[in-house]
């Protein structure tokens, strides 16, 4: 009787001790939350210094710098589509001091397009969708089309003939291309390069032709005509570049192309931790200097909550699957 007893106490002690440890973890995690951050953050963008995804979180970091009181420290890692830097911050501890700027390329292209990514979609813990951008074609002035219209029939008439850089294999800008190419049928060589950056570079130096990139990117060199705009490949036109028509415009139709920015951490991350990045994200996002930046740069802001931004990346994965299995792209 009295180890039968011994027997009760015990098993009552374990399913004591179970009920407790999630109530220790949620404490625990709490007090992570209110004491976040006690130490500098790095922030990973996976791209060189430089191109959109480098502008926005500077501007984007220095708000949290500025709230916080400590510092948000942008470290560029790019290479492989922005697969290096990403898989730094996937096998980072999760404890909320090492983000991602997150992208189509390395958080959605790159997993489900090249089968050597070494890690998957859901290692990432989605923070805030900060906003996107459409993609706009930009050529060396000495490129002859002076259009989107003037570049398919410039293209067919020199199949194989013109360069079109992006900022790697499984980018979003790789992808805005070959969504280009099956809309149009035409046959262009893609020049892969570690960043939208390096790639821009060389449009105006003339070594290639053409790329898409994004106003955030563009923005001086357009400005200063080293690179003249032969369509966006929005919905509509933009603000910032409202003598620009899109592709519809032009007769190219079910091509239109996006990139988009948000926050991530490595899966695993605390929740009150993700729940505090993103109310101080939207936040700055509101602010009227990073509102007023956004908006030259071409940005449409998004903000909202770490779900949204999860389903948002889940609509996004579907939508190259489908592309991948119609043959629109080819997975590696």
């Amino acid at each position: 009787m009295r180890e039968r007893t011994l027997g009760y106490a015990a098993a009552l002690a374990a399913l004591a001790v179970s009920f407790a440890l999630p109530l220790t973890t949620q404490a625990a995690a709490k007090d992570a939350a209110a004491g976040y951050p006690s130490r500098p953050v790095r922030w990973v963008v996976p791209f060189p210094p430089g191109a959109s995804n480098d502008i926005i979180a500077r501007l984007i970091g220095q708000k949290l710098t500025d709230a916080w009181g400590q510092q948000f420290v942008v470290d560029n890692r790019p290479g492989a589509g922005g697969s290096l830097g990403a898989e730094a911050v996937a096998k980072a501890t999760p404890d909320g001091y090492t983000l991602l700027l997150a992208n189509p390329g390395p958080n959605v292209n790159n997993p489900l397009m090249r089968k050597d990514t070494p890690y998957k979609i859901g290692d990432f813990a989605p923070i805030v969708f900060i906003g996107y951008a459409p993609l706009i074609i930009v050529a060396n002035p000495k490129f002859p089309p002076g259009n989107a219209k003037e570049l398919v029939e410039y293209a067919r008439a020199h199949p194989g003939k013109v360069n079109w850089g992006s900022s790697g294999n499984g980018s979003s800008l790789h992808i805005g291309l070959a969504l280009f190419q099956a809309a149009t049928g035409t046959n262009v060589v893609h020049v892969p390069y570690k960043g939208a950056a390096p790639a821009l570079t060389d449009v105006v130096a003339g070594q290639i032709n053409l790329m898409y990139t994004t106003t955030v990117t563009g923005e001086a060199h357009i400005k200063a005509g080293r690179v003249k705009v032969l369509a966006s490949a929005g919905s509509k036109r933009q603000a910032v570049l409202p003598d620009v028509p899109t592709l519809a415009e032009q007769g190219i139709r079910n091509a239109e192309a996006i990139v988009w920015f948000g926050a991530a951490a490595p899966a695993g991350t605390p929740r009150a931790i993700v729940n505090k990045i993103n109310a101080e994200v939207n936040k700055a996002l509101q602010t009227p200097d990073v509102r007023k930046r956004l908006d030259q740069l071409g940005l449409e802001v998004a903000g909202g909550t770490a779900e949204e931004f999860q389903a948002f990346i889940q609509r996004e994965a579907g939508r190259l699957t489908a592309l991948i299995k119609s043959g629109a792209v080819k997975a590696e």
